[in-house]
């Protein structure tokens, strides 16, 4: 039976609303319409300070005639390299002002990580965390072979005073550096960009998003105005957020998570988005206690730090009339421990950067279900216009309660990988997406996640993908053979695990490895745990085995 067919679909068809009618189809005119409708609204918060839909407008169009002074022309891309900061929004509607494309950077990212995005998307502009200009892109530029033309920096005090130590560090701000623009300088300059002669359609790429993929290089993402208009929508008509409401910052804007969760959804409603800079517990709960926000999504170690947070209590969530969490396989006793503390169900969500973030929402309201048979929780049902199959090895549709691949469609599934057509047509199977997660679909319509068809690490919603890491223990002179893999942690879900063998007569401690891995990697890539062995377990033709490690 087709995953197309109406009695297979008939299964989830009464857990979920249809019929949602696309409001935009650019994110350039959501925005317009958002400003129309409320200049004055407060729409980015941030600690004593921020900014409103109509400082936004006048700040991003700044930085757009700054881009365009550096030659930045439709179609060129801006790299987003900050924390969660007014200035990563800035840029995002500045690129989409110009007709450009927004390439968001993780700023846990090192030289190594950032030179390969910034060549691979071509990016034409950079902006820039100061602290982040100075300890990493200033040598990545310095090394030279990079197309960017223009450098613009932001200090994490700008648009507020109250220096918080704990998440912006001691002050005061850097001095800006030679041969980049300061944002908050161009903004109070001011200044109109020339008019676009074509507005971003439907179809064009809004975001360029880098994931790791089957092949273990990091591929860009092709996110269209569409595809980002589509699920923004998604997530307010799902969960019934309005103008009233506040979104709370918790997942990173570089995620698509934090993206569309957070900075699509606010400019849609439009309603105010609490940033906090970084994710602290102590820091996060203080912006919830003062802006008293009513919706966040995050990964389950968010929630779990909250939770455990001395002095955290049932009030500090009182505000909230909605949770969701994705990224990271939810236990089922998190769920309860959480709701004996705030009262509230943290309700649980599945997307892939992909896919724009959610593909399946648990209903607003109703309680997921536990296959009794592997204690998984359910990842939900699909949201509007999303069509999902389950496929098994021969690309054949599977019955309710058989495993196979999760396969996705819908219109916020991408438009392929940035200059990869082969693994963009790997990828995209039969109009859908071809997730390369595991799972089923119960009798109910329900849906679960049972496992990853990948070797992909998932370290607290972030992904790793394990041949990066091996690459980065080959470079120690010491290590002969390297094997990385996921184990389970009580916190992160899957914590990074390496097993090394060394060269003979060559000496390595575990502890060093980690530092040498730490030095060259994100913070979440890293291994916290390596294993030294004499020999790693390998086929007849010598490849090693990550499967009998696990």
């Amino acid at each position: 039976m087709s995953g197309r067919d109406t009695p297979w679909l008939a299964l989830y068809a009464p857990h979920r609303p249809t019929g949602m009618v696309p409001e935009f189809t650019d994110m350039l005119t959501l925005f317009e319409s958002a400003l129309e409708a409320a200049p004055g609204l407060p729409l980015l918060r941030y600690f004593d300070g921020g900014l409103s839909l109509h400082e936004l407008d006048q700040a991003a169009d700044a930085l757009a005639r700054a881009l365009q002074a550096g030659g930045f022309s439709p179609g060129d891309r801006l790299a987003l390299y900050t924390q969660n900061n007014p200035a990563f929004v800035i840029g995002l509607v500045a690129a989409w002002k110009l007709g450009g494309i927004a390439v968001p950077i993780n700023p846990m990212n090192r030289q190594r990580e950032l030179r390969y995005i910034l060549e691979d998307s071509g990016a034409q502009a950079l902006l820039c965390l100061d602290q982040l200009y100075r300890d990493v892109a200033h040598e990545v530029r310095e090394a030279g072979g990079l197309p960017l033309a223009t450098v613009v920096t932001s200090s994490a005090l700008d648009w507020q005073t109250r220096n918080d130590e704990r998440v912006l560090g001691p002050g005061p701000r850097l001095a800006v550096a030679a041969g980049t623009l300061d944002l908050l300088a161009l903004t109070q300059a001011g200044g109109r960009p020339a008019p676009l002669a074509r507005r971003p359609s439907a179809g064009d790429t809004a975001v360029l998003t880098y994931t790791s993929g089957t092949t273990g290089q990091p591929k860009g993402a092709m996110n269209t105005h569409g595809n980002l208009a589509f699920n923004a929508q998604t997530y307010r008509d799902w969960i019934g957020i309005t103008r009233e409401d506040s979104v709370l910052g918790l997942a990173p804007l570089f995620h698509i998570t934090g993206l569309v969760g957070h900075v699509a959804l606010a400019l849609l409603v439009p309603c105010p988005l609490v940033l906090s800079h970084r994710f602290h517990p102590a820091v996060m709960l203080e912006s919830v206690r003062e802006h008293r926000p009513s919706f966040t999504i995050g990964a389950i170690t968010a929630f779990l730090a909250l939770m455990h947070h001395p002095g955290v209590a049932r009030e500090d969530f009182a505000s909230f009339k909605a949770l969701y969490s994705g990224g990271a396989p939810i236990a089922p006793a998190v769920i309860e421990a959480f709701e004996q503390l705030s009262g509230l169900v943290i309700h649980n969500a599945f997307g892939m950067t992909e896919t724009c973030s959610p593909t399946h929402f648990v209903p607003l309201g109703a309680r997921a279900p536990v296959d009794p048979a592997s204690g998984a929780l359910s990842i939900g049902v699909p949201v509007y216009g999303t069509q999902v199959r389950i496929i098994n090895d021969g690309n054949r549709d599977a019955a309710p309660g058989e495993i196979g691949e999760i396969v996705s469609s819908g219109p916020q599934v991408m438009a392929g990988y940035w200059n990869m057509a082969e693994a963009t047509e790997a990828a995209l199977f039969e109009g859908g997406l071809r997730t390369g997660d595991v799972g089923f679909m119960d009798a109910q319509g329900w849906f679960y996640l049972v496992d990853r068809k990948k070797d992909m690490i998932n370290a607290g919603g972030y992904k790793v993908w394990p041949r990066e890491v091996e690459d980065v223990l080959y470079t120690h002179p010491a290590v002969r053979e390297a094997a990385v893999i996921g184990v389970p942690d009580d916190y992160r879900g899957e914590t990074v695990k390496a097993v090394v063998s060394l060269k003979p007569g060559r000496q390595a401690t575990a502890e060093e490895l980690i530092a040498h891995c730490r030095q060259a990697m994100a913070a979440y890539k890293y291994p916290r745990i390596v294993e030294l062995r004499d020999e790693l377990p390998k086929t007849v033709t010598g490849k090693i085995l990550r499967r009998e490690l696990r």
